[in-house]
C-alpha cells in the first residue's frame, strides 16, 4: 500500500501539471501493471490498487487538494471537468481496470472492479464517468461480441490512454427516451454500410477516439438494431460532426455533446456481433454495467453520511443525540444492503452468468431507491446542524442529489429497469422460484474465489434467479429447531416473512405474459418491480450475513441484518416488529467507530486515505 508521504508527493506532483484537454494517450503508469501484474485478479490485488488510488487522490477534505471535494464542487459549479484529476487517473493506469486480463489489463471479476471504482466515485460521480466508466460501457460490447481484431484494437486504445463512448439514439444521459434515429444501410456496391443520423446527447463525444454506435438496420421485427464500432479516423472528412455541448442538470463536470453522421462509409469489419444483435447485446451488458454504477454510487454516499455523523456529534467523542440514532444507523444499514446486493450480483455474473439477469437489474433498481431515500434522511440531519464553513459539505450533498439521475439512477433509469424486470417475472414465477437449486455458499464468502467475468457468457431473460433460491435456503436454515431466540429468532421470523412475500409474488406473477412487449405496465408494474427488488435485496443481506467466516464480528452478528431487513420490510409493508434498540445501537457504534478510524462505510470497511479518517467539524 502506498505510504502517506508517497501519496502526498504524487498528489503534489500531479497538481503542478498543466491540465491537458486533448486526448492524452500514454502508456499506463507502472502502478497497476508492474506491481500487481496484469492478471492479478485476487481480492488482495484489487484492494491494493484501490488503496493506491485512494492515496494518490489524497485527503478529500483538504481544501488545498486539487483532487478533493472543494475542487470537485467548484468544477461542477463551473461546469467543467476536473482536468487535473482526470490526468492523474490516466497516469495511474486507471483505464487498465476496464480491459480484460487476457488483453493486458487488470479486469477479471466485476466485483473486484467495483472495489477499484469506489475511491473515484467516493470523490466525484462525474469523475467516475469521465475517468473510464463511459469507455467501459462501450468496450464491454466488444469484449462480449467483438471479433478478435476488434478486441485487440479496443485494448490497445484504452491501455494507451484513448477513450470510447456509446452512441445510443434512444437514450438520454438520465436514461430517458429520445426520438433521434441513426440508421445504417448497405451500400449499393455491397461493400460495407452507410451510417446517417444524429444523437444529441453522447457522453464524452468530443473526446472519444471511437464510437460504439447502435444503428437501425432493419425496419421492423425484434432485431432492428445493430452495433457498429466506428473510428472517425477511418472516415472521409466532413462525414461526422461533433455538435455543441449540452448542459445537463446532473454531472455538470462531465462533457455531454452530440454527434451527427452524414453518409459515413463504414466497413463490414466494423460490425460488432451479428446484424440485429443490438438490443440483446445492450441488455446483456447493461446488467453488469448498471450494477457497477449502482455499487459505485453507494461509495459516493459515504462522505455524505460521514458528514452527517460529524455534524450530529459536533466533534464530540460520544454518540449523537438520540433522535439521530435511527436515521444514521438506518442509512448505514441501507448502504450495507446496497453493497451486499450489488457485490453478490457482480460475483454471480462470473460464477452463474445464466442466472443473474433479473436479480442484477432488480438490484440496480432497488439501490437507486435506497440511495435517494438515504440522501433525504441525511439532508434532514445536515440541515439541522448547519454550521459556518459547511458550504462545501452541503455542496457535496446537493451535487450528489443532482448526479444520481444523470448516472441512470433516477426515475427514468428506474423505468428502464422496470421495462426489463417485469417481462421476466412470469417466467421466474413458473420456472424458477421455489424450484431452482440454491447457489454455492462460496458465492457469498468474501474470501472465496469465484470465476472471472466472461462477457460472452452473459445471458439475458429466460434464465434463473440465484438470489431467490438463496432466500428460500436461508429461511429454511434459520427455521431449523435449536437455532435459538433473541436476534437469531427475530432474523428467522424476518426471513420467513420475505419468503412468504416471494410466494405471494409467485402466485401473482405466474399468470403474466412472458414476452417483452406484452407485459404489464403502469402502476401495477411499478409495484411488482418494487416488491421483487426488495425481496432480492433481503436475500442478499441474509446470504452475506450467513457467508461470514469470522473475520468481521460486526457482519457476522445478526444485529445489522435485523436492522437492514426491518427497513426493507417496512418498505414492503410487511408486519414485522421494530428492531430492538440494541441492534440500532450496535450498528450506530460501528458507524461511529468507522467514521473515527477512517474505515469505509461498506462491507469491506477497509482503511481509507488518512485524511478521510474523520470529517472535520466546523
Amino acid at each position: 500500500m502506498t505510504t502517506t508521504a508517497e501519496a502526498r508527493t504524487a498528489d503534489q506532483s500531479a497538481d503542478r501539471r498543466t491540465p491537458d484537454r486533448s486526448t492524452d494517450r500514454r502508456t499506463p503508469a507502472s502502478g497497476t501493471a508492474d506491481e500487481d501484474g496484469p492478471r492479478d485478479g485476487t481480492v488482495t490485488g484489487a484492494r491494493r490498487r484501490a488503496a493506491r488510488l485512494d492515496a494518490l487522490l489524497g485527503d478529500p477534505y483538504d481544501p488545498a487538494n486539487a483532487h478533493g471535494f472543494a475542487a470537485f464542487v467548484t468544477a461542477a459549479q463551473d461546469r467543467r471537468p476536473a482536468w487535473a484529476t482526470e490526468r492523474l487517473l490516466a497516469e495511474a493506469g486507471f483505464a487498465s481496470e476496464f480491459v480484460p486480463a487476457g488483453h493486458g489489463g487488470t479486469l477479471t471479476r466485476a466485483d473486484l472492479l467495483l472495489k477499484v471504482l469506489r475511491p473515484v466515485f467516493r470523490r466525484d460521480v462525474a469523475l467516475g464517468f469521465a475517468g473510464g466508466i463511459t469507455s467501459l460501457f462501450a468496450s464491454s460490447a466488444v469484449w462480449a461480441a467483438g471479433s478478435a481484431e476488434q478486441r485487440r484494437t479496443m485494448a490497445r486504445l484504452l491501455l494507451s490512454g484513448g477513450r470510447a463512448t456509446v452512441v445510443h439514439p434512444g437514450l438520454a444521459p438520465a436514461g430517458g427516451v429520445r426520438r433521434e434515429r441513426i440508421t445504417a444501410r448497405r451500400r449499393t456496391d455491397g461493400t460495407g454500410m452507410l451510417l446517417s443520423g444524429n444523437s444529441a446527447v453522447v457522453p464524452d463525444a468530443a473526446r472519444a477516439d471511437v464510437h460504439l454506435v447502435h444503428a437501425r438496420t432493419a425496419a421492423s421485427g425484434p432485431r432492428t438494431h445493430s452495433v457498429l464500432l466506428v473510428d472517425p479516423a477511418r472516415l472521409p472528412p466532413g462525414r461526422i460532426h461533433r455538435l455543441p455541448r449540452v448542459a445537463t442538470e446532473g454531472m455538470r463536470g462531465a462533457l455531454f455533446s452530440g454527434l451527427a453522421f452524414t453518409e459515413c462509409p463504414v466497413p463490414d469489419d466494423a460490425l460488432v456481433g451479428a446484424p440485429g444483435d443490438g438490443a440483446a447485446l445492450a441488455l446483456r451488458m447493461n446488467q453488469v454495467n448498471r450494477c457497477l454504477v449502482a455499487g459505485a454510487m453507494t461509495a459516493a454516499v459515504d462522505p455524505v453520511l460521514r458528514s452527517a455523523v460529524g455534524a450530529a456529534t459536533d466533534g464530540r467523542r460520544g454518540p449523537p443525540a438520540r433522535r439521530w440514532h435511527r436515521p444514521l444507523a438506518g442509512v448505514f444499514a441501507d448502504l450495507l444492503v446496497c453493497d451486499a446486493v450489488t457485490t453478490t450480483c457482480l460475483r454471480a455474473a462470473g460464477a452463474l452468468p445464466g442466472r443473474t439477469h433479473a436479480p442484477t437489474v432488480a438490484a440496480t433498481y432497488t439501490v437507486s431507491t435506497l440511495l435517494q431515500d438515504g440522501l433525504e434522511e441525511l439532508a434532514a440531519v445536515l440541515g439541522s446542524h448547519r454550521r459556518p464553513g459547511d458550504d462545501p459539505l452541503h455542496g457535496i450533498l446537493a451535487k450528489l442529489v443532482r448526479d444520481l439521475p444523470a448516472a441512470g439512477l433516477g426515475r427514468e433509469g428506474a423505468a428502464a429497469c422496470q421495462a426489463v424486470i417485469v417481462p421476466q417475472l412470469g417466467g421466474l414465477a413458473n420456472h424458477s422460484w421455489f424450484i431452482e437449486e440454491e447457489p454455492p455458499a462460496a458465492l457469498f464468502s468474501g474470501r472465496a474465489d469465484v470465476p472471472p467475468l466472461n462477457h460472452r457468457a452473459l445471458a439475458f431473460a429466460g434464465g434463473g434467479d440465484f438470489l431467490a433460491a438463496s432466500l428460500v435456503g436461508a429461511a429454511e436454515r434459520l427455521a431449523r429447531p435449536g437455532r435459538g431466540g433473541g436476534r437469531t429468532g427475530l432474523l428467522a421470523r424476518m426471513a420467513r416473512a420475505f419468503g412468504t412475500e416471494l410466494r405471494v409474488l409467485r402466485d401473482q406473477c405466474a399468470p403474466l405474459p412472458g414476452g417483452f412487449g406484452e407485459a404489464l405496465s403502469g402502476p401495477a408494474a411499478c409495484a411488482l418491480s418494487d416488491r421483487y427488488g426488495l425481496v432480492v435485496a433481503a436475500a442478499a443481506v441474509l446470504a452475506v450475513r450467513e457467508g461470514q467466516e469470522g473475520d468481521d464480528p460486526f457482519l457476522a452478528d445478526d444485529g445489522w441484518a435485523v436492522l437492514a431487513l426491518s427497513r426493507l420490510g417496512r418498505r414492503l409493508g410487511l408486519a414485522l416488529p421494530d428492531p430492538p434498540q440494541d441492534c440500532v445501537t450496535g450498528v450506530l457504534d460501528e458507524l461511529l467507530c468507522r467514521h473515527r478510524t477512517g474505515r469505509g462505510l461498506d462491507l469491506d470497511g477497509i482503511a481509507l486515505t488518512p485524511g478521510a479518517r474523520e470529517e472535520p467539524s466546523g
